[in-house]
């Protein structure tokens, strides 16, 4: 069963939905989706505008979208390795030598499909058995809130509540996590090869599952009630 985040979405004061990444075998469940076009390249972040109209966006090992996508998703390897590395750090300019990309990839491992549907959307309380990662899209006081939540029930010797590493904004989703069953949130859509798919003033804060109890398990004694909070918002109305 889903958990209940109107508590958290409150405080939150969300213009966006949340948007949920799904592993499931039936794309008719996900009804009404979106595709991307067959043969041309469209970043997952293009069809933000679709999720905020419920529709949510499904990617096959086929048609994903972008060869980025194809790779860290699926697994998909749509050009030699000698040439992935030159793009990613001669094209784009990400590290500063072909070694350090490759070590990268090495270090880096694509998401593993337990079924041959991907969905992004708006998330679906009755599909809650096959979601992997919640996604929040938020401005910089919002960030600072998910912060402040996913670090509430954290102690010293966990894992860290919040990670920011390298990677495509895609990654961000869910590639990135190493384990999904540990509470755990990644600071995303900082990859400026996809941040002109969004406003400006919208990050991403992506949540394992674990990640998401927790945080709709937070109530009004914590620091969603207290003064500080309250100051805050006051202080964009003026």
């Amino acid at each position: 069963m889903l958990p209940d985040p109107s508590l958290l979405l409150r405080h939150l004061e969300l213009d966006w939905p949340l948007i949920g990444f799904y592993d499931a075998p039936e794309p008719s469940a996900f009804d009404p989706i979106v595709e991307p076009k067959p043969m041309t390249r469209a970043c997952v972040f293009a069809f933000h505008k679709a999720w905020m109209a419920g529709q949510t966006l499904h990617l096959t090992r086929e048609n994903c979208g972008c060869g980025g996508a194809g790779y860290w998703m699926f697994g998909q390897e749509t050009r030699s390795r000698e040439a992935f590395i030159k793009f990613l750090a001669d094209d784009e300019g990400l590290k500063a030598t072909h070694a350090l990309m490759e070590a990268w990839l090495d270090h880096g491992t694509p998401y593993q499909p337990m079924h041959s549907h991907l969905f992004i959307g708006p998330l679906k309380e009755h599909l809650h058995a096959f979601l992997r990662t919640v996604t929040f899209f938020v401005n910089p006081d919002q960030l600072g809130i998910l912060l402040l939540g996913a670090n509430y029930h954290a102690s010293p010797a966990d894992p860290p509540p919040v990670i920011a590493p390298f990677g495509a904004g895609c990654m961000e989703m869910a590639p990135l996590f190493q384990d999904l069953a540990i509470a755990q949130a990644i600071i995303g859509a900082t990859d400026i090869t996809m941040r002109d798919q969004l406003p400006p003033d919208k990050l991403a804060f992506t949540v394992t599952r674990p990640m998401f109890e927790r945080l709709c398990s937070i109530d009004e004694h914590s620091f969603l009630s207290k003064p500080v909070l309250r100051r805050l918002k006051a202080a964009r109305v003026k």
